[in-house]
C-alpha cells in the first residue's frame, strides 16, 4: 500500500514543532519533522520523534477509549451506549442541574492539549449559552502567572519576543526553566547560537543543577522560593552601579520610584542570605543581565506555579524594563509555555478570568461586545471558578456536574485528596477523552470517545505567538469524535431546550476558527488578515496579523508603546515573600517537580512508548547525598514522603545537583504507575498528593514546585521484583491489570522498558510490603506475565514468605531468560534483569537461577542507563569510548557521534553527552570565573 505524508504539529510541549506524519490510509506509520516549519526546521525530540508509535494500532486497541461508556453507578464497570443516547443524558442531566442549581452548579475544566477551535465552542458553550463563567483549564496549572504578569506590566498577554531572537542575544538569563529537558528543540537553537557565536553567556536560576545549569556560565542555584529576591538584588545593584537606563524609564514607563525604594531594603548581603548565592555571583549576574548589548529571558514552571508566581513574572520583566532590554532583536522577556496550545486557550478567553481575544471579564464593555458577537443578551459577570477553586467547590457540594476534556486532575491536579473527594461528590462527571486508562476516567459517570493527535483538524499557537495547523493523517479509531463535534453536538441539545438554538451552526473546524478570527478585529492579537489558506500558502503564521497585512509580527513593542491605556509600561511594586509553605521542624525537606526528559505530564500517551522509559525509568525520590547519609539511607532505600496532605513511598535515589534538605520527584508518576497503602490503609496516590493547593492571588495557579515535606526510612521488609517480557499488543493491558494489585503492597510500581530491542517490551513490576503478600495475589501476577504454564520453572516456601518463578524462551545451552518473578528475597533481581534485557544465554544453568542466590551463575554485566534513547546507547557505553579517547570536550563529543551514534538523531542527549565527555559533572570552574569576570 503506498505511503502519504502529512503536514501536522507535534501535540507535545509548547515549541510547537512541526511534524510530517507518514501513513498508509488507516494506520500511521511514521513521522519525521517538518523542514520548513520556522519552530523547529526539521528536528523533534525523542517524544516527538516516536509519536507514532502512541498511535499504532496495537496500542490504540489497547489504550483507546474507543465507544460512549456509562456507569450506572459509581464502582461498576462502565457499559457502551450509542452517541445520540450519551449526548442527550449529558444535555438531560445539564438542563436539570442549571435548572436545580443553577448555572454556576455546572463546571467545565478542560486542557492546553486542546486545539484552539476545541476551546471557543467550550468557552461559548459556558459563557454564551449556559451563562456560567466556569469554565478553567490546565494552563492555569501552566501559564497564567505569565498571562498576568505581562497584564501587569506590558499591558496585554502577549510575549514580545521570538525564537529568532536567541539568535541575535548577546545574554539568555533562563530562570526557573530546563529547555534542555522540557523543551529539547529549543535548546538545539540555544546550542547552535553558542556554538556560531562564542561571546554568548548564559545564565541560569534553579535550585537544581539540571543540564542547562550544568551547560550554563553561571548557575545561580537559589534556594527554592527565592525568586523575587533574587531579581530585586539584581535590580539594587544595577540601581548602584548605574547600569539602568534612566532615558528608557523616563519616557517610556511608570512607577519605577516605587519599586526602588522597596528593592533599597534587598542589598546584596541580604540576598545573599535568603537566596543561598554568593554575592559576586549575584553581581555578576545583575552585570550581564544589564550590561549586554542584548539580553533575552527565558522562564517557565519554576516562575509560574508559584503563590508568588504574578510576583515573580513581574519582577523579571521589571529587569528587562529597568534595562531598556525590550523591543529589539535578542532582547525582550520571553515566557514558554509548557503545552502545545496553552497559548491558543489563552487567544480565544478560555480561562475563568477571560473572554474571547484577551478581553477581561471583569470589564463590563467586554463583556458587551462578546454578547453582541454572540448575539446573546449578556455574559455573566461573576468570576468563574480557577481549576483550584473549581474541584474544592466540587467538594464542597457546589458545583454539581464537572465536564473534564483531555485533562487528567486525579493526577496532575494539587491536593489530590480533595480533587478525589470533588469526583466522588460531584452528582455527575463527564470525561472526554482520548485515552481508557487514566486516574480520572475510573471516577466518570460518562467517558465519551475524543479523537487524538494525527486524527484531529484545527489550528494550535506555539510559544511564540505562531498559528500552525494540525491536520489529520487517519481517521479516529473506532467511534471517536473530535472535541469540536462532541461539544457542538451537546451545545445543539442544550440550545434546544435552552431556548437558545442556533448558537452553534459551526460544521468543521475552520468555520468555528472563522468566528474566533472576527473576535478579534481590532484587539491586540489581531488576526482579521489570516486564513487557513494563507497558512497553506505561506506557512505558520505570528499575530497579530490585521486585515491587509502580508506577514505576521515576529516581536513586538519595537516602537516601545506599550498596550497600557497611555502607552507605558508598569513596573510592579511587589515584596518577596516568602513560599505558602514553608519547611519546619515537622517538614524540613522542600518538595520540588519537574520534568522528565522523554516523558509529557501524565504519561497517557508517552506511557504507551516503552522506549520512552529506558532514560529514567522508575518513579524515586531524589536526596542530596549528604541528607541520605545523615537519614541513615542508601540508593534505592525505601522512604515515606509526606506532607500537610498526603503521602507517597519510593525508592530514594542521590541527586548531588540538589542543594541540601530539598527534594525532588517528577511531576509525571500518577497512580496509574505508583500506588500501595499507607500503614493506616489509606491508598497511596501519585505525586499530587503530596502538593500544595495554595495559589497565586492574582494567578491563581498552584504551588506545584514548593511544598514541605518530612522523609523517613519506610519499613517494609518483604520485597518482590517482577520483570518479563511481553508481547506489544497485550503489553499495556497486562501493565493495567497489574496496577490493580498496588492496593495489596505498601509500595508498588509498574513500568514497560523496552531493552533496545525493537519491538520488545519488559514490564517491570517492584512492590513491598510489612508481609508476605497473599499467595492468592502472587498467583495473580503469575498468571498476568505467563509464569504459571507448564513450562515455567517455579519455587515457593510460603512459611518464610518466599516465591520464585522463571520463564525461558528455548532450552538447554541457548535458552534465555524471558520473564521472572522473585518473592521475599529479591537480591538476584539485578543480575537477573540484565540477563533478561540483554537476551543472554542461561548456559544450563535454568534450575539455579531458582536458588535467586546473590551472585549470577554466568558472567553478566549491567549496561547501564540509556542516554541515548534514539540509538540505545548507555552511559556505561559511553564511559568506556571515552577511556580511550583522550581530548577536549568538542572532540570527544565527535568521537561519540562518530563511534556509538549517540546524540545524531533527535539530539536531546547531547547536553548530557556533554558534561560526561567534560569529565566533569558541572560547568568548569574557568568558565565560571571567565562569566564572573
Amino acid at each position: 500500500m503506498s505511503t502519504h505524508e502529512t503536514r501536522s504539529t507535534c501535540p507535545y510541549c509548547g515549541v510547537g514543532c512541526g511534524v510530517l506524519v507518514e501513513s498508509d490510509g488507516q494506520r500511521i506509520t511514521g513521522v519525521r519533522g517538518d523542514p520548513e516549519h520556522p519552530a523547529n526546521f526539521g528536528r523533534l525530540c525523542t517524544k516527538g520523534s516516536t509519536l507514532h508509535l502512541t498511535a499504532s494500532p496495537r496500542v490504540a486497541t489497547q489504550a483507546r477509549l474507543l465507544v460512549p461508556m456509562r456507569r450506572e453507578h459509581r464502582g461498576a464497570a462502565p457499559a457502551p451506549l450509542g452517541w445520540d443516547d450519551a449526548l442527550d443524558l449529558a444535555a438531560d442531566t445539564m438542563h436539570r442541574v442549571v435548572g436545580d442549581h443553577g448555572p454556576d452548579a455546572v463546571g467545565f475544566y478542560v486542557s492546553g492539549q486542546l486545539l484552539t477551535e476545541d476551546y471557543y465552542v467550550f468557552n461559548k458553550l459556558a459563557k454564551g449559552l449556559l451563562g456560567t463563567n466556569n469554565v478553567d483549564t490546565n494552563s492555569r496549572l501552566c501559564m497564567s502567572s505569565a498571562v498576568a504578569g505581562y497584564k501587569r506590566t506590558l499591558g496585554a498577554d502577549a510575549p514580545p519576543a521570538c525564537y529568532e531572537d536567541i539568535d541575535h542575544a548577546d545574554c539568555l538569563f533562563i530562570a526557573g526553566a530546563n529547555p534542555a529537558w522540557a523543551h529539547p528543540v529549543l535548546y538545539r537553537r540555544i546550542e547552535d547560537a553558542r556554538a556560531r557565536r562564542p561571546g554568548l553567556r548564559i545564565v541560569c536560576c534553579d535550585p537544581r543543577r539540571t543540564e542547562t545549569a550544568a551547560a550554563a556560565d553561571l548557575h545561580l542555584q537559589l534556594q527554592p522560593g527565592t525568586d523575587v529576591m533574587l531579581f530585586h538584588g539584581m535590580l539594587h545593584l544595577m540601581i548602584r552601579e548605574c547600569w539602568t537606563r534612566p532615558g528608557f524609564i523616563a519616557g517610556h514607563t511608570v512607577g519605577f520610584e516605587a519599586l526602588a525604594r522597596t528593592v533599597a531594603d534587598c542589598t546584596p548581603e541580604r540576598v545573599s542570605r535568603t537566596c543561598g548565592i554568593p554575592v559576586e555571583d549575584l553581581h555578576a549576574a545583575a552585570r550581564l543581565f544589564a550590561t549586554s548589548q542584548a539580553t533575552l529571558s527565558l522562564w517557565c514552571q519554576g516562575l509560574n506555579q508559584s503563590s508568588s508566581g504574578t510576583a515573580k513574572n513581574a519582577a523579571l520583566i521589571g529587569l528587562h524594563l529597568a534595562t531598556g532590554q525590550i523591543g529589539r532583536p535578542g532582547a525582550g522577556p520571553f515566557s514558554l509555555t509548557g503545552q502545545p496550545n496553552a497559548m491558543g486557550g489563552r487567544e480565544v478567553g478560555g480561562l475563568a478570568n477571560l473572554l474571547p481575544a484577551h478581553r477581561d471579564l471583569a470589564n463590563p464593555a467586554h463583556r458587551a461586545e462578546v454578547a453582541a458577537l454572540w448575539g446573546v443578551p449578556s455574559v455573566p459577570e461573576r468570576p468563574g471558578r480557577t481549576a483550584v477553586e473549581m474541584f474544592q467547590a466540587a467538594a464542597d457540594g457546589e458545583i454539581r456536574m464537572l465536564w473534564i476534556a483531555c485533562t487528567n486532575p486525579a493526577q496532575s491536579m494539587p491536593d489530590q485528596a480533595t480533587v478525589r473527594r470533588a469526583l466522588e461528590r460531584a452528582e455527575f462527571v463527564v470525561l472526554q477523552e482520548a485515552f481508557a486508562g487514566t486516574a480520572t476516567g475510573r471516577y466518570a459517570d460518562l467517558l465519551l470517545p475524543a479523537s487524538a493527535w494525527g486524527e484531529k483538524d484545527g489550528t494550535v499557537t506555539n510559544s511564540e505567538r505562531r498559528i500552525s495547523r494540525v491536520r489529520a493523517a487517519v481517521p479516529p479509531p473506532g467511534q471517536a469524535r473530535h472535541d469540536w463535534a462532541i461539544v457542538v453536538g451537546l451545545a445543539r441539545r442544550l440550545g434546544g431546550r435552552l431556548g437558545r438554538p442556533g448558537l452553534f451552526p459551526f460544521e468543521d473546524p475552520e468555520s468555528i476558527w472563522n468566528e474566533h478570527r472576527e473576535t478579534t478585529r481590532g484587539r491586540d492579537l489581531d488576526i482579521t488578515g489570516l486564513d487557513w489558506a494563507m497558512i497553506d500558502r505561506a506557512g505558520p503564521q505570528q499575530w497579530p496579523l490585521p486585515e491587509g497585512a502580508t506577514a505576521g509580527t515576529a516581536r513586538l513593542y519595537q516602537d516601545l508603546v506599550f498596550a497600557t491605556g497611555d502607552g507605558r509600561a508598569r513596573f510592579d511594586d511587589t515584596a518577596w515573600r516568602p513560599p505558602a509553605e514553608a519547611p519546619d521542624a515537622a517538614r524540613p525537606f522542600a518538595l520540588n517537580t519537574g520534568r522528565l526528559r522523554d516523558q509529557w505530564h501524565g504519561m497517557s500517551r508517552t506511557g504507551a512508548v516503552a522506549r520512552l522509559f529506558d532514560h529514567a525509568g522508575e518513579p524515586a525520590v531524589q536526596l542530596h547525598p549528604q541528607d541520605m547519609e545523615r537519614l541513615g539511607i542508601g540508593d534505592g532505600t525505601l522512604v515515606r514522603v509526606a506532607s500537610a496532605r498526603g503521602a507517597l513511598v519510593l525508592p530514594a535515589r542521590p541527586a548531588p545537583e540538589l542543594g541540601a534538605s530539598q527534594a525532588f520527584i517528577p511531576m509525571h508518576w500518577g497512580d496509574e504507575f505508583l500506588g500501595g497503602r499507607d500503614a493506616d490503609g489509606t491508598p497511596l496516590a501519585g505525586v499530587n498528593a503530596l502538593s500544595s493547593p495554595a495559589f497565586c492571588p492574582d494567578s491563581k495557579q498552584p504551588e506545584l514546585k514548593h511544598s514541605a515535606v518530612s522523609i523517613e526510612r519506610c519499613e517494609l521488609p518483604w520485597g518482590l521484583v517482577a520483570l518479563a517480557w511481553l508481547p506489544e499488543e497485550r503489553a499495556l493491558t497486562i501493565r493495567q491489570a497489574l496496577r490493580e494489585t498496588f492496593d495489596d503492597f505498601g509500595f508498588a510500581s509498574c513500568v514497560p522498558f523496552s531493552g533496545g530491542a525493537g519491538e520488545r517490551i519488559d514490564v517491570l513490576l517492584r512492590a513491598a510490603a510489612a508481609e508476605p503478600a497473599d499467595q492468592a495475589v502472587l498467583g495473580r501476577i503469575e498468571q498476568l506475565l505467563e509464569l504459571d504454564g507448564p513450562a515455567a520453572l517455579r519455587y515457593a516456601d510460603p512459611r518464610r514468605g518466599q516465591r520464585r518463578a522463571l520463564r525461558l524462551d528455548g532450552a538447554g545451552e541457548t535458552a534465555r531468560l524471558e520473564a521472572f518473578l522473585l518473592a521475599g528475597d529479591t537480591r538476584a533481581s539485578g543480575w537477573m534483569g540484565s540477563m533478561l534485557r540483554e537476551r543472554l544465554a542461561v548456559g544450563g544453568h535454568a534450575r539455579s537461577l531458582l536458588a535467586a542466590h546473590a551472585e549470577p551463575p554466568v558472567p553478566v554485566q549491567d549496561r547501564g542507563r540509556t542516554v541515548c534513547t534514539c540509538h540505545d546507547v548507555s552511559d556505561r557505553a559511553i564511559r568506556a569510548h571515552l577511556d580511550g579517547h583522550p581530548g577536549g570536550t568538542e572532540e570527544r563529543l565527535r568521537s561519540l557521534q562518530q563511534g556509538l551514534r549517540c546524540g545524531t538523531g533527535c539530539g536531546a542527549c547531547v547536553p548530557e553527552l556533554k558534561r560526561l565527555a567534560s569529565g566533569a559533572d558541572g560547568v568548569p570552574e574557568s568558565a565560571r570565573a571567565q562569566a564572573c569576570a
